[in-house]
């Protein structure tokens, strides 16, 4: 059977591929434990960075330190997966570092706008989730490709934004323009779809796949947790700026 595709670079077909015989089988409670516990770690080192920068301490460098470490790691757990166990912490290290540089200055101008981001996007988590398991959302073979093109799309605005900002371009996305708020919204809502594509995956291969798999699904749905969180912050702050 072709295997499924989805926008979540963690689920790629390599995702699947095993060598090894192994007898213990991937469940969705061991996926369930190890998300939790990888979320735990980066709240904890994001209200740990928050607080050294409430009393004055420089975290300039934490937010793209951070970025930049979650993307080495991401680059180097494609190749190793069996070392998933030790690199999907990291990841989530390096994540609470990014995530805790990056709303810190947002939470200083906006005390609650954080915690109402992580408020928006636990309950767009287990609204997604709801939609998928009572079946009201069918994920198709053309709901996937709509998703996964949008996404692909919405990866390469940024990749250039980034790009130009280092020639001192700012790109229209990072401002508070309408386009810019459509933008944030269009990259909210089809995060917040690529949990379908993410569970519709894991149903497949729960129970088949090999137990150490686990940390790979983690890391797929914190990659998807954490960009939605992103797109839902900075949307909540241009609102915010703008009104």
């Amino acid at each position: 059977m072709a295997l499924l595709k989805t926008s979540n670079p963690a689920f790629t077909n390599y995702f699947w591929e095993d060598n090894y015989n192994s007898k213990r089988k991937m469940s969705v409670s061991g996926i369930a434990i190890k998300t939790f516990a990888m979320l735990f770690i980066i709240t904890v080192i994001t209200v740990l960075i928050w607080k050294l920068h409430e009393n004055g301490a420089s975290i300039k460098w934490f937010g793209t330190g951070g970025m930049l470490a979650a993307i080495v790691i991401s680059i180097v757990l494609s190749v190793r997966q069996h070392w998933a166990h030790i690199l999907v912490p990291l990841y989530a290290i390096a994540k609470g570092f990014f995530l805790g540089g990056f709303t810190a200055y947002v939470k200083t101008r906006f005390p609650e706008m954080p915690y109402q981001a992580i408020g928006v996007t636990l309950i767009t988590f287990f609204t997604i989730l709801f939609l998928y398991q009572t079946r009201i959302i069918v994920v198709t073979k053309k709901i996937k490709s709509v998703i996964i093109t949008v996404c692909s799309a919405i990866f390469m605005v940024y990749i250039i934004s980034w790009i130009l900002g280092f020639f001192g371009i700012q790109s229209f996305i990072w401002g508070t323009s309408w386009f810019s708020i459509a933008f944030n919204i269009v990259a909210a809502t089809f995060a917040a779809l690529s949990f379908l594509l993410d569970f519709d995956f894991i149903e497949h291969y729960k129970n088949r796949a090999p137990k150490y798999k686990e940390w790979m699904a983690c890391f797929g749905l914190l990659v998807t947790i954490v960009w939605l969180y992103v797109e839902i912050l900075r949307l909540m702050k241009k609102l915010a700026i703008r009104f």
